[in-house]
């Protein structure tokens, strides 16, 4: 039977309930979706492709999961820059958009500098004012997300930036969220982890992290069993939530 996440409130964990304050060591990020609106892409596509900028968009991002998946579970890693190239040039040929040198530099370009959430600047600040140690935990190049983070003057904020390309796995392999409880020095139990991904929420949750989704789209959970995690729609809803846990 699968559990239906709880709404706000505190965390729960089967019968046993975490007072998340007490506990928090940090607060564990993942970037894309999350942080950052991977969709910031669509604009200048649809400049290049009109009509066709939104579906080569989503189209890129479902390519860029699903080949980082297939090349985990198939041992057949690659980072995940390369992976966004692929998964761009795919998405530009099923939506029959021709891509030449320049226009795909100039694309893959706008991942180093793709604009956050309008409420994300501020919630960090808040954690971050509130005493807590924020990390990010993502499947992009160390070098992407330092860039991407820097150009949204979001860097200081983050005490650990940590890619899976030092475990050459991506999410959900149990290696890359190990990462968290290697760079803190603490149990992936006493770290929230906090994505915009119910996948990636179902995973950390497995591993072992308390876990927080960020359902912007306000989606359907995953039909996947795991520990109950909490849910909000905004960044704004999961600071109010810290301070109410």
């Amino acid at each position: 039977m699968i559990e239906r996440p709880p709404q706000s409130g505190r965390l729960f964990f089967g019968d046993q309930v975490m007072t998340i304050s007490s506990a928090l060591a940090g607060v564990v990020f993942d970037a894309y979706g999350t942080l950052f609106d991977v969709y910031g892409v669509q604009t200048e596509l649809e400049a290049r492709f009109p009509g066709k900028g939104r579906a080569i968009a989503e189209k890129w991002r479902e390519k860029q999961i699903e080949y980082s998946r297939l090349r985990t579970m198939s041992s057949r890693y690659v980072d995940f820059w390369q992976i966004t190239g692929d998964a761009l040039d795919y998405s530009c040929e099923f939506s029959e958009a021709p891509l030449d040198a320049g226009a795909r530099a100039s694309l893959l370009a706008v991942y180093e500098r793709l604009p956050p959430h309008p409420e994300v600047p501020g919630a960090l600040r808040a954690l971050v004012g509130r005493g807590l140690t924020l990390a990010v935990l993502s499947n992009g190049n160390e070098s992407m997300l330092n860039a991407a983070l820097a150009a949204a003057g979001l860097r200081p904020l983050f005490a650990h930036v940590l890619s899976v390309e030092r475990v050459r796995k991506f999410k959900t392999a149990p290696e890359a969220y190990q990462l968290g409880p290697d760079a803190f020095g603490r149990r992936a139990s006493e770290l929230l982890f906090v994505s915009s991904n119910c996948w990636d929420v179902v995973g950390a949750a497995w591993f072992g992290y308390p876990a927080y989704w960020i359902n912007r789209a306000n989606s359907p959970a995953e039909r996947l069993e795991a520990p109950a995690y909490a849910v909000g729609r905004t960044m704004n809803d999961l600071v109010a939530w810290l301070g109410d846990a």
